[in-house]
């Protein structure tokens, strides 16, 4: 995608979305930011052209492949895949989501790295004991993983529940953190 207009009218006003790849233990990592922070983290397993469009319909179809505008980014996912950073301090942009599910992932980064919660947990926590199912929800749609930790959500018999990266790369993170 490139900085163009749309049929639609003059996007000059509409934000720019940067994007990069990082390679990872986990796979190659597909990082998307706005002037506001880190919108959008990809797994390698996601279909990158399905995430492309979906930036340019939800946040704009000024999208650019610019890697040095990210190297923070770059650089803290690199220091925390080698151990060295236990967390992230890059702004991060929600407008990918909204309601009960951005509520449950900012709270998400309150769960300190080597950490867990269960989905029952954090719904009693946020007050509404029975949205187990809509805590889980708002885990599996999580547009910024690893920086909204959803992999240190557990089903509440200490199964692993789902994960957008795959289980593998949940497994990997956890024993990485210490927190499986």
């Amino acid at each position: 995608m490139t900085d163009q207009p749309s049929a639609a009218g003059d996007d000059r006003d509409l934000p720019e979305v940067v994007y990069r790849v990082v390679d990872s233990p986990i796979g190659e990592l597909f990082v998307a930011a706005t002037p506001v922070g880190v919108v959008r983290v990809a797994y390698e397993c996601e279909d990158r052209d399905a995430v492309l469009a979906e930036l340019a319909a939800k946040i704009s179809p000024r999208i650019v492949e610019d890697p040095r505008r990210l190297d923070a980014v770059a650089r803290e996912l690199d220091e925390y895949f080698a151990g060295r950073r236990r967390e992230f301090i890059i702004p991060l942009d929600y407008s990918l989501t909204s309601g009960f599910r951005e509520t449950v992932q900012r709270y998400l980064t309150q769960i300190g790295y080597g950490q867990t919660r269960t989905y029952k947990r954090i719904a009693e926590y946020l007050g509404n004991p029975g949205a187990v199912r809509a805590v889980g929800s708002a885990c599996a749609t999580n547009p910024l993983p690893p920086m909204v930790p959803c992999h240190r959500v557990l089903r509440t018999d200490g199964g692993l529940g789902g994960y957008r990266g795959g289980l593998e790369a949940k497994i990997m993170l956890l024993d990485m953190e210490g927190g499986a």
